[in-house]
């Protein structure tokens, strides 16, 4: 699957395209020193990429992984596919994608060279959104280096962007005389933000997202409530498991699922989904993308060669059983290339030679 930007907790998204157009929601990891962003980003990929110390600047490169949205709609796809196909086993499954950036943690004067500085801003200017990652848990066995409280934290953060984007037209208004607005502008990107919390907080969520939302002064669904330990702790957990786990706790949701859900609120994206003898596959589209666009996701060609798009409803396909007795029972709808696609589209594009 291909993808050209990245964003970024810090989080921060992108896209990116190669020979299959295939959009991917990119989150980048952004916050000042020992706020957990590691640990979080360790959670997420479920294995230890990045080097999670006591002490700050432990991440010295920026780490970057790609990891699966979790979609249980796949699942039932694959079901319905293996007994409408009367195959011997299940077809693949093959979700959309996140792709996490990790960087070093932010201090004041970061945009000057404070720290690690620039260095590691370059890694997140060419994103699709920003996720800051501010503490809010209690350990004292962690240093706390430049961390006082989120609402302090986030200015200091903000305020090295703005910084940073002052540098930027600057340095190009000298080199070009040109306007800034095609600038990679941090100021110009949506973002969210993660509180990382301690995990007795967890079932407080909702109050807690209302209360950070009125600290912040941002709206409540830029908010997630996340504790990165428990991510941690979940990342070694099966499935079963971890449902458990989070039923423990009080939380019907994982931190990830939670953050993908507004990551992609918060960027308008919507998913569809394809289903054969050879995969089923959620794919990641803006909202009000038309079937023709859509068709391109999975390869350019498609969209030269577009004829129609038969579309099933997600509840109607499965309860159904799949294309050929949905066909029979007239739910398909043929559309044509204006079509605006709905999250949950079971489609079949039919393309011409």
């Amino acid at each position: 699957m291909g993808i050209t930007r990245q964003i970024g907790i810090y989080f921060i998204f992108s896209f990116r395209q190669d020979i299959i157009p295939c959009m991917s929601l990119s989150v980048g990891i952004v916050g000042l020193p020992n706020v957990g962003k590691s640990t979080l980003f360790n959670a997420l990929l479920k294995k230890q990429q990045a080097y999670v110390a006591n002490f700050p600047f432990a991440t010295i490169e920026p780490n970057i992984g790609v990891v699966p949205v979790p979609d249980e709609r796949l699942k039932k796809l694959a079901e319905v596919t293996k007994k409408a196909e009367n195959m011997a086993s299940l077809p693949p499954e093959v979700p959309a994608t996140v792709e996490f950036v990790d960087i070093a943690g932010l201090i004041a004067g970061a945009s000057k060279g404070e720290g690690l500085g620039n260095k590691f801003l370059s890694h997140i200017r060419e994103t699709d959104a920003i996720c800051f990652v501010l503490r809010a848990f209690t350990d004292p066995d962690i240093i706390k280096k430049g961390v006082t409280d989120p609402k302090t934290d986030f200015e200091i953060l903000k305020v090295e962007l703005d910084l940073a984007d002052e540098e930027m037209v600057a340095k190009h208004s000298e080199k070009r005389n040109a306007e800034p607005e095609s600038l990679p502008l941090f100021s110009k990107k949506p973002y969210l933000i993660v509180l990382n919390v301690d995990e007795k907080d967890l079932k407080e969520t909702s109050t807690l997202e209302e209360k950070y939302a009125g600290e912040l002064k941002v709206n409540k669904d830029q908010i997630i409530i996340i504790s990165a330990k428990t991510e941690s702790e979940l990342s070694e957990l099966s499935e079963e498991d971890q449902k458990a786990y989070l039923k423990d706790l009080g939380v019907e949701k994982s931190g990830l699922e939670r953050l993908i859900q507004k990551a992609f609120a918060t960027l308008g994206l919507i998913t569809f989904l394809t289903a054969g003898e050879k995969e089923v596959r959620a794919w990641t589209i803006r909202l009000g993308m038309t079937s023709l666009m859509a068709s391109g996701e999975i390869h350019t060609d498609f969209m030269k060669k577009f004829i129609k798009a038969d579309v099933v409803d997600f509840d109607e396909f499965v309860s159904n059983g799949g294309w050929k007795t949905c066909r029979e029972l007239g739910k398909v709808r043929s559309e044509g290339r204006d079509y605006i696609m709905k999250d949950g589209d079971v489609v079949e594009f039919k393309i011409g030679s």
